[in-house]
């Protein structure tokens, strides 16, 4: 119990340590940003339990207005954005993520993890999708091009970052990995 608290604590701040590496905010507000890399990897390392878990916290943390978002943002003000659907698809994202991890069966496991990561991008990608429609009503062309389009280059190579981390980790501590336990 108390090794789960501390990978979520852990995890959590992870999240929060990524968003101090710069990035770039385009037009719509929307930054590009390390902190979804923490999620992937929050489920690729943790597993969909524990991985969500370490989000909520995080997300807890900004709601209660800790500065962890990118750019020195929290408070409850950051929920009430169009993008906000990014938030509310990060635990979805992590735990989705985590277990395609819990389940992979592969042979290679760097390629289960990229994939992880990947289909979990593609989850976050769906929640923000379709709340930036219902708060802009904004056209299905529109939204993609704002909230998946710029995204898509990045995340994938988070993606691969994600894989190689996580089989360093496995490869370093396997009972560190907990996705895998």
């Amino acid at each position: 119990m108390e090794k789960n608290l501390t990978y979520i604590a852990l995890f959590a701040a992870l999240i929060a340590v990524l968003g101090l590496i710069p990035g770039v905010t385009l037009g719509s507000g929307i930054p590009i940003n390390a902190q979804s890399l923490g999620i992937m990897l929050c489920g690729t390392i943790l597993g969909g339990k524990r991985g969500a878990l370490a989000v909520v916290l995080f997300l807890a943390l900004v709601a209660m207005g800790l500065p962890l978002l990118y750019g020195g943002r929290g408070g409850l003000g950051v929920f009430t954005t169009p993008w906000t659907g990014f938030l509310f698809g990060f635990p979805v994202a992590a735990y989705v993520t985590g277990r395609i991890m819990e389940k992979w069966n592969g042979r290679s496991f760097l390629v289960g993890a990229v994939l992880a990561a990947v289909i979990g991008a593609l989850v976050l990608y769906l929640v923000a999708y379709v709340y930036f429609m219902e708060m802009t009503g904004s056209s299905l062309v529109e939204t993609f091009a704002t909230i998946v389009a710029p995204f898509i280059p990045g995340d994938l190579l988070k993606a691969v970052v994600a894989g190689f981390i996580t089989q360093a980790v496995y490869k370093a501590r396997p009972s560190a990995l907990l996705s895998r336990a």
